[in-house]
């Protein structure tokens, strides 16, 4: 009698790793350093309104020269950030951000020479560097966070902008008051350089950076996918959502643009403040903008989950935080106690901040994953153009007025009348649902 073995048992062959799955720690490891690479961004930004008394005392120039190597930082912002988004889909985004670290180190150094073409330089440099940085640090994001995970991230990136200033301020203010405001310079091209090295060993593209990693409906395995082909650039950008979302963002940055160029010498000037109280002052602004970043997003996704919010809740979110910091800029020059003006700082270039995450969360809600770089780069270049005038703008109207106080009075009061008309338009266009539907986001 033959023997015949038993046939051996082989255990299934393991299912292959799914490449778009959902990996949390790897996620908010990434999350962190977006979060210290905004952080470094806005103190970058931050660093020449710092150190503008002292600079412009020393280099003697006055108001409109100040406000013009201010508004140079705006000149190639916005176009670097359209083409850097245009030509997302085809580059990696890891190698993306370590290119825009490694030249705002470098931009930092024009600055040692000291003189106004050095300082105009330096600022178109940092400004073309960072043009793409907050659009493409949340594409970052998005690639590593599935779409109904967004809303927290989003708010943390741009809440690591709220902190940069909130820990730039006093800190920078230290290196200007004791070992002169070059120093600021030095210090954050280091912190810039140190960035790049960490990012090197731990930044990686996420497996939602494209359509394929994009959450997408079951369908009958025995019917050819259909491909549905992304609906035009202009389409998109022309839509309602995104319209409202460019002017939430618009309204937003017109206020930032006064915040990180006028704001640490109004407080200085005209609320007569010392550099050290300035400096606690504007980081009592940004903990405020931290807050409400950390909490309004986050009310607004909790009534969405329970169905208690209406189709237009990211409208009314976006524009209200728009508008209240237009209404706080209105009263500013009208108030005469130390205490409400002070508060009215706090409101004006605050609340205005809840704006810039959900303009990039409901734009992204009806742009299709393919289309969204490019989108991102178009919605972050147009948004951001108050920078580019508004500084300059504002010290014309100071350096121009009967004293510095009516100047400061006029600019308030026109930047109230634009933020109005971009908040009420957010409220009013903004409605994800419905232009979802239409262009399939």
């Amino acid at each position: 009698m033959v023997v015949r073995p038993l046939p051996s048992r082989r255990p299934p062959a393991p299912r292959p790793p799914d490449p778009t799955a959902y990996d949390r720690r790897r996620a908010w490891l990434i999350l962190v350093m977006v979060v210290v690479f905004m952080m470094i961004n806005y103190a970058d930004k931050s660093v020449l309104g710092l150190a503008a008394v002292p600079l412009m005392d020393e280099l003697g120039i006055d108001e409109s020269t100040y406000g013009l190597i201010s508004s140079s930082f705006y000149v190639l912002f916005s176009v670097s950030g359209l083409v850097v988004g245009l030509l997302s889909a085809r580059w990696s985004t890891r190698t993306m951000l370590l290119v825009m670290a490694a030249l705002w180190a470098v931009a930092q150094l024009p600055a040692l020479v000291a003189t106004v073409p050095a300082l105009v330089v330096g600022r178109l440099m940092l400004g073309a560097a960072e043009g793409p940085a907050a659009s493409m640090s949340m594409h970052t994001l998005y690639g590593w966070f599935p779409p109904g995970r967004r809303g927290m991230p989003s708010a943390l990136q741009i809440g690591g902008a709220a902190l940069g200033t909130a820990v730039a301020a006093p800190v920078l203010t230290w290196f200007i008051v004791h070992l002169g405001w070059r120093s600021a310079f030095v210090a954050l091209a280091l912190t810039s350089a140190a960035w790049c090295l960490a990012w090197y060993a731990v930044g990686k593209d996420g497996p939602y950076a494209g359509a394929a990693g994009e959450a997408a409906p079951e369908r009958d395995a025995s019917r050819p996918a259909a491909r549905t082909p992304a609906p035009l650039l202009s389409r998109l950008l022309l839509s309602g959502t995104v319209v409202g979302s460019v002017l939430s963002a618009f309204g937003s940055h017109w206020a930032l643009a006064i915040s990180s160029a006028w704001l640490p010498v109004y407080l200085q000037t005209q609320l007569d403040l010392a550099a050290s109280t300035a400096s606690v002052a504007l980081s009592a602004v940004s903990v405020l903008s931290l807050l409400l970043l950390l909490t309004v997003p986050a009310l607004v996704d909790r009534r969405k989950r329970r169905g208690r919010a209406g189709p237009a809740a990211d409208g009314l979110a976006q524009g209200a935080a728009v508008l209240v910091s237009g209404a706080a800029l209105a009263l500013l020059p009208f108030a005469e106690q130390r205490a409400a003006q002070l508060v009215l700082v706090a409101v004006a270039f605050a609340a205005h901040a809840v704006a810039i995450p959900l303009h990039y969360v409901t734009t992204a809600a009806v742009v299709p994953a393919t289309r969204r770089g490019a989108v991102f780069g178009v919605v972050a270049a147009t948004g951001t153009l108050p920078g580019m005038f508004v500084p300059y703008l504002t010290g014309r109207l100071v350096g121009g007025a009967a004293s510095e106080a009516t100047g400061y009075s006029i600019a308030f009061l026109l930047s109230a009348a634009v933020m109005a008309v971009c908040g009420t338009v957010a409220m009013l266009a903004i409605r994800p649902d419905r232009d979802a539907r239409a262009l399939g986001g």
